[in-house]
């Protein structure tokens, strides 16, 4: 009798923790992993993160913050996940000028590393319910530069940790 209920216990746990897994990762955290060069050297290949899924459900983007995103792709093509960084908002006029970055004629402080280029782009309007977004490693970023601007409703989430590799764990 004891064995019985000794298993029926230990079930239940791995049954109510699986659940509770599943819930987690469909509405608030998910963990994806780095497939290309593009955010480098911020974030490096087969690097693991984990996303806060329900962020942009209280606040908007922040500028210069990472985030991951459904691609902007042609119909009928297969939509992946992708990261990048947040550089225009809604409604701001975008330019890059021998790779300075300028919202509405102001030149932007990047705050982060990066692998610069000396290209330049735009300028653009970008819609009001969209953004524009960038690698971090931009001689080797197919961004909005190359596909055009990122809509709302394709946001996921804000990358906020790094969980893998261990040496490299915290704080995105």
């Amino acid at each position: 009798m004891r064995i019985k209920h000794w298993l029926f216990d230990w079930t239940e746990t791995i049954v109510v923790a699986f659940i509770m897994a599943l819930i987690i990762r469909a509405f608030f955290l998910q963990v994806f992993w780095i497939p290309s060069s593009s955010m480098e050297p911020t974030l490096d290949i087969q690097d693991r993160i984990v996303v806060n899924k329900v962020a942009y459900h209280f606040r908007q983007p922040r500028r210069q913050e990472i985030m991951v995103f459904r691609q902007v792709a042609a119909e009928g093509e297969p939509k992946r996940d992708l990261i990048k960084r947040v550089m225009g908002m809604p409604g701001e006029t975008f330019e890059v000028r021998d790779g300075v970055i300028y919202i509405n004629t102001k030149a932007v402080k990047e705050t982060h590393p990066m692998n610069s280029d000396f290209s330049s782009f735009g300028p653009v309007k970008i819609p009001n319910d969209a953004y524009f977004v960038m690698g971090d490693n931009r001689p080797a970023s197919a961004d909005s530069r190359y596909w055009g601007f990122l809509p709302k409703k394709n946001l996921i989430g804000p990358a906020f940790i790094r969980i893998w590799p261990i040496s490299k764990f915290g704080l995105i």
